[in-house]
């Protein structure tokens, strides 16, 4: 345990990355529509209500029209109103990973991984890739194919949700922790969508024994192919910090270089996941709300920020306005874990994470 400190500070370091996982998705979820929610548009959201600086989760709409733009579920997920989580694929996903891990432990297979998508996971609550790989698994198709067939989402962000879990449980060994998240991406994800669920469990597994969050970041970035256009953009992002830029300058020159991918692609929304990362700072309120300001898909970008930067302060350091309203509650469309406790599934993880660090 000694490459994670004590067993209490990888406990905290863990219940932190699911709070900061729920807290950065809930945060997102209001304007998650990257073609209509722009980093400009939020921002006029925000300045109108009168919350820049943004430092908790976002204020109801200022106007009638504002708010029919928002999505529907916003009136649980605006601040004074979060009554525990919403339900979300961002977390239904690092739940389901969880289960899947406590089924069949670490040598699971990729067979295994959509087998428990079809018996947990309602099809209507798949979206994109997901979708396609589980209707080639109804179908009677197998990995690869269920990634290649009829699928055009190929490198969008689907597998990148899905890969916290094996950061947490591979605190501090980020190659691992790529290797499982590849084995579970490749159900549905090829190129850059598996580089990016790889990049993504590699920079969480980092942020346990990372002395800031750019030695994460660097460290993330071993365990994808230098060439790929990930790790080129990733790599950009932290040139253009490097050199002084304001963070609206560099999301501003990497939403240039990243032009017509889509608002879901995984490129992109890496550009701006680093960006709110480096410029965050290690700090978890600026982190997550930097993250959503940058736009794109907002509430899965806010996720894996939260968990990264909750993984490097600890829930304890997570201030209260983003875990009390959270109430210790799940909302899960996963057969079985509706309602769960975050703890409880904190405390699970740790006992993964325990049994093979």
């Amino acid at each position: 345990m000694t490459a994670v400190g004590t067993e209490s500070g990888l406990a905290d370091r863990i219940l932190g990355g699911w709070l900061g996982r729920i807290a950065g998705n809930m945060l997102g979820k209001p304007v998650e529509q990257g073609e209509v929610w722009t980093r400009e548009r939020i921002d006029r959201y925000l300045r109108r209500a009168n919350a820049l600086p943004l430092t908790d989760y976002l204020p109801e709409p200022p106007s009638e029209s504002e708010g029919l733009a928002l999505r529907p579920e916003w009136r649980a997920c605006v601040r004074g109103r979060v009554r525990g989580s919403c339900r979300d694929d961002d977390i239904d996903y690092a739940i389901l990973g969880l289960h899947l891990l406590e089924t069949h432990g670490f040598g699971f297979s990729t067979e295994q991984v959509g087998d428990l998508w079809l018996l947990r996971l309602p099809y209507l609550q798949t979206f994109t890739a997901e979708r396609a790989a589980y209707r080639n698994l109804a179908n009677g198709l197998r990995p690869p194919l269920t990634a290649t067939y009829d699928n055009p989402y190929q490198e969008w962000i689907g597998a990148l949700i899905r890969a916290d879990i094996h950061g947490w449980t591979s605190p501090g060994v980020p190659r691992r922790a790529a290797s499982l998240a590849r084995r579970d991406a490749v159900l549905s994800h090829t190129g850059n969508g598996v580089y990016g669920a790889m990049w993504a469990a590699a920079l969480v597994s980092a942020a346990f024994t990372a002395p800031t969050v750019r030695h994460a970041v660097d460290e993330a970035l071993t365990v994808i192919p230098a060439s790929s256009r990930l790790a080129r953009t990733v790599r950009r992002a932290v040139s253009l910090h490097e050199a002084g830029l304001s963070w609206e300058e560099t999301l501003t020159t990497l939403a240039q270089e990243t032009a017509g991918l889509g608002w879901i692609h995984t490129v992109p929304n890496a550009a701006v996941l680093t960006a709110g990362l480096l410029y965050g700072g290690g700090d978890f309120t600026r982190t997550i709300a930097l993250t959503v300001r940058g736009g794109l898909d907002t509430d899965s970008n806010g996720a894996t920020a939260g968990s990264v930067a909750g993984v490097l302060c600890g829930a304890a350091a997570v201030p209260e306005q983003w875990k009390a309203p959270l109430e210790d509650t799940v909302r899960s469309a996963v057969f079985g874990f509706d309602g769960v406790r975050i703890s409880e599934l904190a405390e699970r993880t740790l006992r993964l994470a325990r049994a093979d660090v």
